[in-house]
């Protein structure tokens, strides 16, 4: 389980197509502290450490990538060179500092505009219609990884959603979403809380209507 709050910002320093994907991901966190088998969000994405080597600060760490994770993530983003936000996984007593985040992409969204507003930078990011139940105006959802406050959301004739985020300068400086540019494809997972109460939902209007 994780908060959605990024801890760092690692770089893609090599893959290799094996029968999954490998990756070996730069980053500067303490090998000392990593376990072989634990678990860190890359961009959203929850994987399992499968190698690593290096120092503090200077720390690499391999992950293996299946085809159905691949596929269900934001195109290009298991590139050499590309950068993912990282946050390792919630120790018991840790500061619970955003919402609860599991590292599961339910959709791959896209970012439809992107505004400067004061100091901070306003991003609308465009989700697929099976997204749009989940999603609900000061409701919380994370995009690559970053646990967010949803400003607006606007319903779209076709079914599928738009909603409006503020990215302050802190948030955008410590994670890869002050880069984020009009056209880009991000990694979105709905809040669990509002999973849960949907199924709670659809549940009990089955309920009513067999009744």
């Amino acid at each position: 389980m994780f908060t959605g709050i990024v801890t760092a910002i690692g770089t893609i320093q090599s893959v290799e197509q094996r029968g999954d994907l490998r990756a070996v991901i730069a980053c500067p966190f303490d090998p000392a502290k990593v376990d072989i088998g634990a678990s860190i969000a890359c961009s959203g994405v929850c994987l399992t450490v499968v190698a690593k080597s290096g120092t503090l600060g200077a720390m690499t760490f391999a992950v293996d990538i299946s085809g159905e994770t691949v596929s269900r993530t934001a195109p290009g983003m298991w590139t050499e060179g590309a950068k993912l936000n990282l946050e390792p996984s919630l120790r018991l007593g840790d500061e619970l500092g955003g919402h609860i985040v599991t590292g599961h992409v339910d959709a791959v969204g896209t970012l439809a505009d992107w505004r400067p507003d004061g100091d901070s930078t306003r991003l609308t990011i465009a989700a697929p219609a099976e997204l749009a139940p989940f999603i609900a105006t000061k409701g919380s959802i994370t995009v690559n990884g970053v646990s967010l406050t949803v400003n607006q959301v606007s319903d779209q004739p076709d079914g599928s959603v738009q909603f409006e985020l503020n990215i302050i300068p802190h948030t955008a400086d410590v994670t890869t979403l002050g880069a984020l540019r009009q056209g880009a494809s991000v990694n979105l997972e709905i809040d669990t809380i509002a999973r849960y109460l949907q199924r709670m939902q659809t549940l009990r209007a089955g309920a009513t209507a067999g009744a």
